[in-house]
């Protein structure tokens, strides 16, 4: 892969292409095919009642790192949209940041599933995330 590729590809740039991400805080670790990392600091802002941060906030820290591993196994020219999410919260997060590693489960011509764990600062599982990205062909061309 030419360098301006592999630029193009780093953390940095694939977060700045999510700006509701960033807006929340989001940063993104690692970005690869079989992994990607990211995490969310608690912060008031994203709270509920009783300073717990909110699960949409924890929904979006899954589908924002999940959609980057889904994007970074797709065919050249190809694109993705989340097709089907759902989430388990196991624990409540009161301070401190989640951290958010994606892999996929499958990897396929029409779609792709991910799954997402987040974990506290003491590597707590509070929340698993299954996505399914749809494999979106690229204009006047297959998706391989």
């Amino acid at each position: 892969m030419p360098p301006s590729e592999t630029a193009a590809l780093s953390p940095a740039a694939l977060l700045a292409a999510m700006p509701f991400a960033a807006q929340l805080g989001i940063e993104l670790h690692e970005a690869a095919p079989d992994r990607a990392v990211g995490s969310l600091p608690w912060s008031p802002e994203s709270c509920t009642a009783g300073g717990i941060l909110h699960g949409g906030a924890l929904m979006a820290l899954a589908d924002s790192v999940g959609a980057v591993c889904a994007y970074l196994n797709l065919p050249r020219g190809a694109g993705t949209s989340t097709v089907e999410s759902k989430t388990n919260f196991l624990r409540a997060v009161a301070s401190g940041r989640v951290h958010a590693t994606a892999r996929p489960l499958h990897v396929g011509g029409t779609l792709i599933v991910v799954q997402t764990d987040l974990r506290d600062d003491k590597d707590r599982l509070v929340g698993q995330t299954t996505q399914t990205q749809i494999v979106l062909a690229a204009k006047g061309g297959a998706t391989g």
